[in-house]
Order: structure tokens, then sequence, then C-alpha cells
């Protein structure tokens, strides 16, 4: 039995969140029935109410329409859990199953690993997340190169240019280095603000993943789609009331700039 089960069936909702379905859960955690796994739910928000934490915030309710047959749906009851709400409900489940075993190890470690990974973050300077966005991009476009290649995409200037669009409300990556004022050829992710990047970042991940969840293939349609999560992060960004990346400020130094000096910085000490 494999941790990966629990991030197989995690989900990222459209602010960028994960969370993980409680129906999907309680099939992982090998509950038959609903009206069993309920009551661990129950307990689970009790231990969260009793932690003085935001017993909505972790367990979000949700209806779906479901259908039963004969072209007749029905309502059924559904959670949007966080992973904390995940790691509650491994505790409160029964521990002689393997698999709750597994998953109160994954969702502890998971959960602690995250808080010292934020924690961490915020204490790196402005230009220490630059290079740590920076790389998480780099290692995103390689995976999500691999995988448009796989859907059919030959033109990857293209494809990537859909993306910007989407985001920078029509621009193209020349586009962008133009205002930047970049010099010809230069990554115009290595000129970005960790912000900048963050929200780069998401458009890949997130267009990787769509790719592969929604089983997209040709060129035309993952350009599309590369185009649509683009434009969606955009309105995410304009609905929490933030900064469009196109206004956000093009730092003094290129991340090249930046690793050529710590290179340099650092052979003095050698």
């Amino acid at each position: 039995m494999n941790e990966s089960i629990f991030e197989s069936i995690k989900h990222i909702d459209e602010d960028g969140n994960e969370y993980w379905s409680a129906r999907e859960l309680q099939k992982v955690l090998e509950y038959s029935e609903w009206r069993k796994f309920k009551p661990i739910i129950s307990k689970a928000m009790r231990s969260c109410f009793n932690s003085n934490q935001s017993v909505f915030n972790h367990f979000a309710q949700l209806a779906e329409m479901v259908e039963i047959g004969s072209k007749t749906k029905r309502k059924i009851e559904d959670y949007k859990l966080s992973r904390y709400a995940c790691y509650l409900i491994a505790q409160n489940a029964d521990p002689r199953k393997e698999v709750v075993a597994l998953a109160q190890t994954y969702f502890a470690v998971q959960t602690r690993k995250q808080e010292l990974l934020e924690k961490e973050y915020n204490l790196l300077t402005e230009d220490e997340k630059r290079l740590y966005q920076r790389n998480l991009t780099r290692k995103g476009n390689y995976s999500l190169n691999q995988t448009a290649k796989k859907v059919g995409v030959k033109n990857f200037d293209k494809f990537h240019n859909a993306g910007y669009k989407g985001l920078y409300n029509g621009e193209t990556a020349d586009d962008i280095a133009k205002r930047k004022g970049l010099r010809y050829r230069e990554d115009i992710l290595d000129n970005m603000g960790s912000t900048e990047l963050a929200s780069n970042l998401f458009r890949i991940t997130q267009t990787e993943e769509k790719l592969k969840k929604d089983n997209i293939i040709g060129e035309s349609n993952a350009n599309k789609t590369h185009y649509k999560i683009g434009k969606n992060i955009r309105e995410v960004i304009k609905k929490n009331g933030g900064t469009m990346p196109e206004d956000l400020p093009t730092p003094n130094k290129s991340l090249k700039e930046l690793e050529k000096k710590n290179k340099k910085e650092a052979n003095l000490l050698l």
C-alpha cells in the first residue's frame, strides 16, 4: 500500500487551495457506507472545534447531484476537506485498518512539512524567494512540456504563448519582454518578482493537471486549455483584489545576474 493514493485523490480549487472530497476519502479508507463514515467526520469536526480552529474552513459542506438511473438525480452530502481535516479524520478512524494507519502518518507528516515550508519560505528575502520560485517554474515547465508533447503539441512557442495570453490579457512572451525592457532572448521568467513567478507557476501546474485529468488530445485543444487556465487565474487575481501580473514591478536585477553574483561570492569564500 502506498501513500500516493492520498495524493491521487487530491484536488486544487479555483483559488489554488488543495482539498480532498470526503466521499473519495471514505472509499480510500475502506468505509463501505457513508452512514458509517459520517460519525468519523463528526468526531473530527469536534476535535477541530476543541483545537480552536474554524470548522467551516477545514470542513466545507458540499452537495452534489448524482445520477441514480432512469435519468433521475439525487443530491448527496459531501465535504471539501483541508489537509488538516483529513488528518483529524484519520486520527478518529478505525486504527485496525492498515490504510488508516498509513493515512495517519501521511497527513501528519505532510501537515507538519507544509507548516515548516511556509515558515521557512516567509523568512526568505525577496531575491531568495525569486530563486526558489524560479527553480519550481523551471521544473514545472519541463514537466508540462513532457505532458504537452504526449497530447500532440509540436509548436511549443505557440503553446506557451497561449498561457501567457490568458494570464497577461493578450500579451505574448515577446510582448512581456518588450514591456519589461529586456534584451533579445533574455528569459522573462528570470526577470519576475516572486509574486509574478508564483502566478506563472500556478498556471503551469494547473495546465498540466488539466491536460492529464481531462485527457486533452491535439495541439489546438492543448493551446485552448492553456489559454483558459491562464485567463482563469487572471480572474481569480482580479476577484481577490490582487495586482495584475503586467502591473507588478520588474526587479532591478535578473536572476541570471543574482546567480552569477552568488557564485562569485561563494568562490571568494573558498
